[in-house]
């Protein structure tokens, strides 16, 4: 299956794409286009890759994808147990500079749209209260038509421009130029590490599955994604430990095992470099909301 590119469906009938999705699981397979995405989380989890940027998604939250932009909305393994009853859900619209006419950008009243739309290519995860207008304006688009349709679009493009809380997904620019074949190595590469990030991986491992030496792998692998293979799966395993630690059914320890960590001291350490605090901190943090 090649990854790369995704072709958004377009119409004479309408000016930009909205696409409901509501599956068992999100569609999981590394891909860009050359629209910028706006995607709203309705139900489900799971991992978010954007370029450099390794993140989890839960219900509600609210992304822009940049143009161009290797991504996957990538649900957690147990969406993929067909025994047991998950779905997914996303509400997600298309756009580009040219939806709204090639001039519109140009116009005094559009300057900061157009300015907004220029810091998009690494990508955003809105936070905040901000998030309830948003997602409701989001809705809204989905229920219009006619004329309704382009002032729904530019409600909600209002709202994502002038809120106050968001963070930048990817450090970098993503690279915009992958092949069908780097696409599909990469898409391996991520969805190998989701189904077996629980155990140890050695490197010479997935370099074998990316069909390279190991040298020629990490030397790949950083050229992509602008980190190391073991600071992606360290990564990866985190967040799988944050949501168990969130739900506070297990003890740290056996937390630290379930996710491919061989002793409690690495996992602390590695814990606390990424999300700042240690994992009992974390813990009392979360049990306070």
């Amino acid at each position: 299956m090649k990854a790369l590119p995704f072709k958004i469906p377009k119409t004479e009938q309408n000016s930009f794409h909205t696409q409901l999705d509501e599956e068992p699981y999100f569609y999981d397979t590394l891909h860009q286009h050359p629209e910028i995405q706006v995607t709203l989380i309705e139900k489900s989890y799971g991992t978010l890759i954007h370029g450099d940027y390794l993140g989890s998604f839960i219900p509600g939250d609210v992304f822009v994808i940049g143009a161009n932009a290797p991504h996957v909305f990538r649900n957690d393994k147990l969406f993929y147990n067909q025994s047991i009853s998950n779905s997914a859900k996303a509400l997600t619209f298309f756009f580009d500079e040219n939806t709204l006419g090639k001039a519109f950008l140009e116009l005094p009243e559009a300057r900061d749209l157009a300015a907004f739309i220029s810091k998009l290519d690494r990508g955003i995860k809105f936070t905040g209260l901000e998030l309830m207008p948003i997602r409701d304006n989001i809705r809204a688009l989905f229920q219009a038509d006619g004329m309704d349709r382009i002032i729904a679009l530019l409600k909600v493009l209002k709202k994502l421009m002038y809120a106050e809380k968001y963070e930048f997904l990817s450090q970098h620019i993503p690279a915009k130029r992958v092949s069908d074949i780097e696409g599909k190595r990469l898409n391996d590469i991520f969805n190998f590490t989701i189904k077996e990030y629980a155990r140890p991986i050695q490197l010479e491992e997935v370099a074998a599955l990316s069909n390279l030496t190991k040298t020629a792998f990490c030397r790949y692998f950083k050229q992509h994604t602008r980190k190391t293979y073991l600071d992606f799966l360290n990564e990866y395993r985190i967040g799988q430990a944050c949501k168990m630690l969130s739900d506070r059914s297990k003890p740290i320890a056996q937390i630290a095992f379930d996710c491919g960590f061989n002793n409690l001291s690495n996992f602390n350490r590695r814990f606390k470099s990424l999300k700042g605090v240690s994992p009992r901190i974390y813990t009392q943090q979360k049990a306070m909301l």
